[in-house]
C-alpha cells in the first residue's frame, strides 16, 4: 500500500481517513493517479472522508468515500461542514469566541432599547437626545464587535474577513457598518434633517436584523454539526474502537476539550 500523502494533499484530515482511504484509492481505477493532486478532508460531523481530486475534462465529479473506503456519492452532492475539525478546535480554544458570545447579546439589547427610543422620537417628536445617544452607543458596539470578530475569523479561518463559511454574514455586516457610519457622518456634518437621519439609522437597524438572523442560523448549524460529531464518535466507538480513538486524537488535540465529545 502506498502512502496517501504521495497522491493527496491532506487538509484537516482525520487519522482513520488517511489509513483507510489509501486502500480505497488502490481499489479505484478512476482515481487520476496519472496526475496525483487531490485534497482529502475528514468530516466527522457527517462521518465521512471526502476526496477532491483535480479533475480532467473527461472525468466526472470526484467520489466521496466513507471512513471504511466504500464509495458513497459524488463530492458535488456533499454538504460542506461549517468547520473542519482543526477550525472547530481553534474556535473552542480561542478567547475571542467568548468575547463574541458576550458582545453579541449586549449589542442586541442596545438595539432593542435604541429602536424603542427612535420610535418614541419619530411618533412624539420628543427624546431626540436619548435616541441619538442610543444610536451612537449601538454604532460603537458594532465597530467593537466587527474588530473583535475579524480577529476571531483570523484565528479560526486564517482570514481577517470574508472567510468562506461566513462570507455573506460579513457582507451584510459591512453594509450595516456603512449605514451606521453614514448616520454618524450625517449627524456630525449636519447632513439632512433629524428625521432623515433617524430614517438612515432605521434602515441600518433593519439590515442589522437580517445580519443577526444570518449569524443565528449559522450558530444553529454549528450546534447541529457538533451533535452529529458526537453521535459519529459514539457510533464509531461501538463498532470500531481503534478508528474512533484516532478520530478523537485528531478532533481534540488538547486534552482539556476531551470531555466535550465524551
Amino acid at each position: 500500500m502506498f502512502s496517501l500523502h504521495k497522491i493527496a494533499e491532506s487538509k484537516g484530515s482525520l487519522p482513520f481517513c488517511e489509513r483507510d482511504f489509501a486502500r480505497a484509492i488502490e481499489q479505484d481505477a478512476t482515481f487520476p493517479q496519472a496526475k496525483p493532486k487531490a485534497t482529502l478532508v475528514g468530516d466527522p460531523a457527517e462521518g465521512h472522508c471526502i476526496l477532491y481530486p483535480e479533475l480532467n475534462a473527461d472525468r466526472g465529479a470526484p467520489a466521496m468515500w466513507d471512513i471504511y473506503g466504500q464509495s458513497a456519492k459524488p463530492a458535488n452532492q456533499i454538504h460542506k461542514p461549517l468547520y473542519t475539525p482543526a477550525q472547530r478546535a481553534r474556535r473552542d480554544a480561542s478567547k475571542w469566541t467568548l468575547v463574541q458570545a458576550i458582545l453579541a447579546p449586549i449589542q442586541f439589547l442596545v438595539f432593542l432599547i435604541s429602536l424603542g427610543l427612535i420610535g418614541h422620537y419619530m411618533v412624539t417628536g420628543q427624546g431626540y437626545g436619548l435616541a441619538t445617544m442610543s444610536i451612537l452607543v449601538k454604532t460603537a458596539l458594532l465597530y467593537t464587535i466587527m474588530i473583535t470578530g475579524s480577529i476571531w475569523e483570523k484565528v479560526v479561518f486564517d482570514a481577517w474577513l470574508f472567510a468562506e463559511a461566513f462570507f455573506w454574514e460579513d457582507v451584510f455586516s459591512m453594509l450595516v457598518l456603512a449605514l451606521q457610519t453614514l448616520y454618524v457622518l450625517a449627524l456630525v456634518l449636519g447632513w439632512w434633517t433629524p428625521q432623515q437621519q433617524m430614517f438612515i439609522a432605521m434602515v441600518a437597524y433593519a439590515t442589522y436584523v437580517i445580519n443577526a438572523g444570518q449569524f443565528l442560523w449559522k450558530l444553529r448549524l454549528a450546534r447541529l454539526e457538533g451533535q452529529k460529531s458526537h453521535h459519529s464518535c459514539t457510533s464509531l466507538a461501538l463498532e470500531h474502537p481503534a478508528s474512533e480513538q484516532a478520530a478523537r486524537e485528531d478532533l481534540v488535540p488538547n486534552k482539556q476539550w476531551a470531555g466535550l465529545i465524551s
